[in-house]
């Protein structure tokens, strides 16, 4: 059985660590019963991604999907949470991992920001599989390992 963890940074204020619990609950209801979905926080905060890990391996998981609730690639979600994951992971040999990218570029984030600014989507739509929008005559690709483009899981390595 598939889990999903969701990790996120943690913090010292408690509603922001009970954010994680809301959204925890929202992909949950959307998956449905035949996905396991868990919460974590990096640091300051419990569960941490091992306590979150093991709860997914004891209701069942074959397999865990880390994601880092975050929204750039930056050090925590490209190099500190797949090596938390790989710690996580080495008591179940047996569980295969993967860790997402975070959420980068992508259209469903646009259209909340739009959404919540009070602005209505009249712009055009970039066509799949690319959402990276750079400036003309960029030839680099910004938004990294998390373009939509480029977006798949990562198996950790052990």
């Amino acid at each position: 059985m598939k889990a999903i963890l969701l990790v996120d940074h943690g913090s010292v204020k408690d509603a922001a660590n009970r954010m994680i619990d809301c959204v925890g609950h929202l992909v949950q209801a959307i998956a449905g019963d035949g996905v396991i979905v868990r919460v974590s926080h990096m640091e300051l905060a419990e569960p941490t991604i091992a306590q979150a890990f093991a709860q997914c391996v004891e209701a069942g998981a074959t397999e865990v999907v880390v994601f880092p609730y975050m929204l750039s690639p930056g050090k925590h979600s490209t190099r500190d949470i797949p090596r938390m994951a790989r710690q996580a992971a080495a008591p179940f040999p047996h569980i295969s991992v993967s860790v997402t990218p975070a959420f980068g570029v992508h259209d469903k984030l646009a259209e909340v920001v739009l959404e919540r600014a009070g602005v209505e989507p009249r712009g055009r739509r970039v066509p799949a599989p690319c959402m990276c929008v750079r400036p003309q005559g960029t030839p680099e690709r910004w938004c990294g390992d998390a373009c939509r483009e480029a977006a798949t899981n990562v198996t950790v390595e052990r």
